[in-house]
């Protein structure tokens, strides 16, 4: 969540990159968070004087027994309660302030970075780079879905039979892609430096808040009610969550994390065309990656994050664009975006198969990851970004339709070392 230092002392910078975000209400909102925190410190500073005042009353109180002077002693006492009475009636106050200001600036989002285009929604959205060779398909070219049942790869109505809609079941060959995917994608980061992590696949909500699925999200996540648990969207929420409460050394910056699993997304109001097949579902795997670092230097771990998830979309032959998300169609918790979309020649559309955001120092303030400067001992928050690098589904829906073949479909010279064969198709043994 955005401070109160920066909210009180950039006003009219919040509340510019709140409405660049098309926040509804967004000078309503700062000024209650300012009116908010104003009742907050009046009550301390009176608590604090009423609490000083009690005490050099009650000193008095020793001295005027000694002299005998019972009735000035029990006069001061009077005073004393009362004292005490309004010091407990302020703490009640500040308290109830500091949970109304809390409440409050979790619904308040993150502010673009000045970097962010305006527009109100994805048709504002800037392409800043392109590459790749779109293929050319002849006119009968099968979709991803109809291929995955020519060949028996993906049987998408025995997983609803099972569990329901968004929950495919994968067959044979296909098994053995999605491993070789992972595998691929965890050996590329950890090329790159960084430090693997399997980490569980539900979060407490402290986790959830943490990162900013909760409660802005709450929807969208799939909530074990008996236990409180709920599964997770992203490898993002356990994997930043490990710095939770956590004072890091400057020296041990940037901090570098990936992780594969299992994701759970509800994806309410999904429908249509971006339902079918594996264009949108409850259940797909992923690898994640995630920084901490120093706010001097995260658009340069921002910068690297990109040349990542792009040489990834390099290596599998694919046809992709990187978009500049405007301020309407960033996340909630993001001050900056880039989508990946890679081109699915079949359905001829674009894809998202990652997005990659630098929270700067949101999720670090609801984390309170923080860490302390070597020279001086100051500590401040991080910043924290993640990207996915990269999402299964769509990626997999891409090398399916793109390199479809009369033979069956050519799998990526990058992969074929982690698969064992050249061609998907229903030969499983």
């Amino acid at each position: 969540m955005l401070t109160l230092k920066l909210i009180s002392e950039e006003t009219e910078r919040v509340i510019r990159g709140l409405e660049k975000k098309h926040f509804e209400g967004a000078r309503e909102a700062v000024e209650n968070v300012l009116n908010i925190d104003k009742r907050r410190r009046e009550a301390q500073q009176n608590f604090d004087k009423t609490k000083q005042e009690a005490n050099l009353l009650s000193k008095q109180i020793g001295g005027l027994l000694k002299e005998g002077q019972q009735a000035a002693a029990d006069e001061i006492k009077a005073k004393v309660a009362v004292l005490k009475q309004t010091g407990k009636d302020l703490q009640d106050e500040m308290e109830t302030t500091e949970r109304e200001l809390t409440a409050l600036l979790c619904t308040i989002p993150n502010i673009p970075n000045e970097d962010v285009p305006e527009g109100r929604d994805a048709s504002s959205n800037v392409v800043v780079k392109e590459g790749g060779v779109i293929p050319q398909l002849p006119e009968d070219a099968l979709c991803h879905w109809d291929l995955c049942k020519k060949y028996n790869l993906i049987d998408f109505d025995l997983g609803v039979k099972i569990t329901g809609a968004g929950f495919p079941i994968y067959i044979g060959k296909m098994v053995r892609l999605q491993r070789a995917l992972e595998a691929f994608f965890l050996d590329e980061a950890r090329k790159s430096g960084y430090l693997e992590i399997q980490p569980p696949f539900v979060v407490n909500q402290a986790s959830g808040y943490g990162t900013g699925q909760l409660p802005d999200k709450e929807g969208q996540m799939y909530h074990a009610e008996m236990d409180d648990l709920y599964l997770i969207p992203t490898a993002e929420v356990p994997v930043t969550n490990i710095f939770r409460d956590e004072i890091l050394d400057e020296k041990d910056l940037p901090i570098k994390r990936c992780a594969y699993s299992a994701c759970f997304r509800r994806e309410a109001g999904s429908y249509g065309k971006d339902v079918r097949g594996l264009n949108r579902l409850h259940q797909f795997d992923k690898v994640e990656l995630v920084r901490i670092d120093k706010p001097e230097h995260s658009y340069d771990s921002l910068k690297e994050m990109l040349n990542h998830v792009e040489s990834l979309c390099q290596k599998l032959e694919l046809p992709y664009h990187i978009l500049l998300l405007c301020g309407g169609d960033i996340s909630f918790t993001a001050a900056i975006c880039y989508d990946f979309e890679v081109w699915s020649a079949a359905q001829k559309r674009w894809l998202e198969v990652s997005s990659v955001s630098n929270f700067e120092s949101y999720q670090a303030n609801r984390l309170k990851c923080r860490y302390r400067h070597t020279e001086d001992g100051k500590i401040e928050l991080c910043h924290t970004l993640n990207g996915s690098a990269l999402a299964l589904p769509r990626i997999v829906a891409t090398i399916i339709e793109n390199n479809q073949t009369p033979e069956g479909i050519r799998v990526p010279k990058a992969l074929v070392p982690y698969c064992g064969f050249e061609i998907l198709d229903d030969k499983n043994f």
